[in-house]
């Protein structure tokens, strides 16, 4: 860890808000869709970049990925803030987890899988794809990139899935017992999309064919809102959306889509 620390950190410091469990979906979802590439891995590394003001995050990663995906899995938090790495070691317990400074070099790192939740949102748009290049090319080989955004209690999230070769999936998530209508994931879409959920662009059409299937599905209200998002899904899929899950990530208020399916224009 003393080596990686002299590299440079690649980015800035962000505002570093967190809530403990405000990234329980995308870490379910990781462990549910990342999980055989992460047992499969020589070394099951994973990077939780730009952690926060406070650990909590990193720690129920680690916890979270012990427990449903590999025993042995090592967590290291990068932040670019000193302060707040300092701040974290109490937390630390090695090997398993530890932190350090770091930025979109990943300090160095080679991991199997990287997690960067809510940092590029605080950056423009023009500079997303620089970013995911430079965390993709320091994956070891056949790793992974989940980058994306949620709301401050985690109801709300929306992410991007990458390999070496881009982006692969764009996923949506919801807690359903508090959702209005899927026209709220658009506040929460990733820093490559956000901007773009205006009319003629692809993310835009499927929020709105989403948006029309819910209000369409009014009728499924009485028996819940699963049993009406999955109406909904079903919806849209049927009207020629490839959505890649099934029902199953469905009756969890998720749905993937292939990234060609969505990509800016």
């Amino acid at each position: 860890m003393a080596g990686t620390a002299r590299r440079r950190p690649l980015g800035v410091v962000t505002r570093g808000t967190t809530n403990p469990n405000r990234l329980r979906r995308v870490d379910n979802w990781i462990a549910a869709t990342c999980g055989d590439r992460l047992r499969a891995a020589a070394d099951p590394l994973v990077v939780d970049l730009g952690y926060g003001a406070t650990p909590v995050t990193a720690v129920e990663l680690r916890a979270r990925l012990a427990a449903a995906v590999r025993a042995d899995v090592r967590v290291v938090g990068l932040e670019i803030d000193p302060v707040r790495v300092a701040a974290a070691e109490p937390a630390a317990d090695p090997p398993w987890l530890t932190f350090a400074r770091g930025g979109f070099e990943l300090a160095g790192l080679r991991p199997a899988l990287v997690r960067a939740l809510n940092v590029l949102r605080q950056y423009d748009e023009s500079e997303v794809a620089d970013a995911w290049r430079t965390m993709t090319g320091g994956l070891a080989p056949g790793g992974l990139l989940v980058e994306g955004t949620c709301d401050e209690l985690g109801r709300l999230g929306g992410w991007v899935l990458l390999d070496a070769d881009g982006p692969r999936t764009l996923t949506l998530a919801a807690k359903l017992g508090t959702l209005g209508g899927p026209a709220e994931l658009a506040e929460r879409l990733p820093k490559a999309l956000i901007h773009r959920n205006v009319p003629g662009e692809p993310v835009h059409e499927f929020l709105r064919a989403l948006d029309d299937a819910w209000h369409a599905a009014a009728g499924y209200a009485p028996f819940g809102p699963r049993q009406r998002w999955l109406r909904a899904v079903e919806s849209v899929k049927a009207a020629g959306w490839p959505i890649v899950d099934r029902p199953r990530r469905w009756r969890l208020g998720e749905l993937t889509l292939p990234w060609p399916t969505i990509a800016p224009t």
